[in-house]
């Protein structure tokens, strides 16, 4: 089949584009405040975009807390999720009224960063310290502003639990990161195996 976008005449019960960019790592989003009060959100546009220097973004359908906070502090952390915590972000997805915690309400530990004051988890096997480099809108082929916030942070610190790490190497067996599949549709990465670029 082949259908253009732009009528989204795809004639299928559910728009398959998220499904086919997956899985999608989930960016579990901390972020304080002005006035102190502490959120946490999952979003699945999130990715790490460059190494040298360490770039993480995420986007966010429509200006959330996540990205209120973020204007107004200039910072934020970036929390792994685990299969043993694929719960509790799930429970960090409910809307909520601006300045109640999610931390609290998913039963989670916020600490404060050690670089940044946006919270982490404390209970997540990493955690990425990070400090806003670019926020926008993205522009469609015409011109016109994306409803999609993206915003993209440098990584200052990375927070990683001693039993997370096994020969040296964060132990993706043990961690088992959940992925974002399309629809209500979750992956869980442990089954994990090794390829290597071929020589020439």
């Amino acid at each position: 089949m082949f259908y253009e976008t732009g009528q989204n005449a795809h004639g299928l019960a559910h728009d398959p584009f998220k499904a086919i960019v997956s899985p999608r790592p989930i960016g579990w989003i901390g972020s304080r405040a002005a006035d102190g009060s502490l959120n946490l959100a999952p979003y699945s546009f999130f990715n790490a975009i460059s190494d040298t220097p360490k770039l993480v973004m995420f986007s966010s359908s429509g200006r959330k807390d996540s990205v209120r906070n973020i204007e107004e502090t200039g910072e934020f952390t970036a929390n792994f999720v685990s299969h043993d915590l694929k719960d509790a972000m799930n429970m960090t997805s409910a809307p909520v009224a601006h300045g109640e915690s999610e931390f609290t309400l998913a039963g989670l530990t916020p600490v404060e960063g050690r670089l940044v004051r946006a919270p982490f988890v404390a209970e997540a096997y990493a955690a990425l310290e990070c400090k806003v480099t670019e926020m926008f809108q993205p522009k469609a082929l015409d011109g016109s502003t994306s409803e999609s916030h993206m915003v993209i942070g440098q990584v200052v610190g990375i927070h990683i639990r001693e039993e997370a790490i096994k020969n040296g190497r964060f132990d993706m067996a043990k961690v088992r990161p959940i992925g974002r599949m399309g629809y209500m549709d979750y992956c869980d990465a442990g089954d994990v195996f090794e390829m290597f670029r071929p020589r020439r």
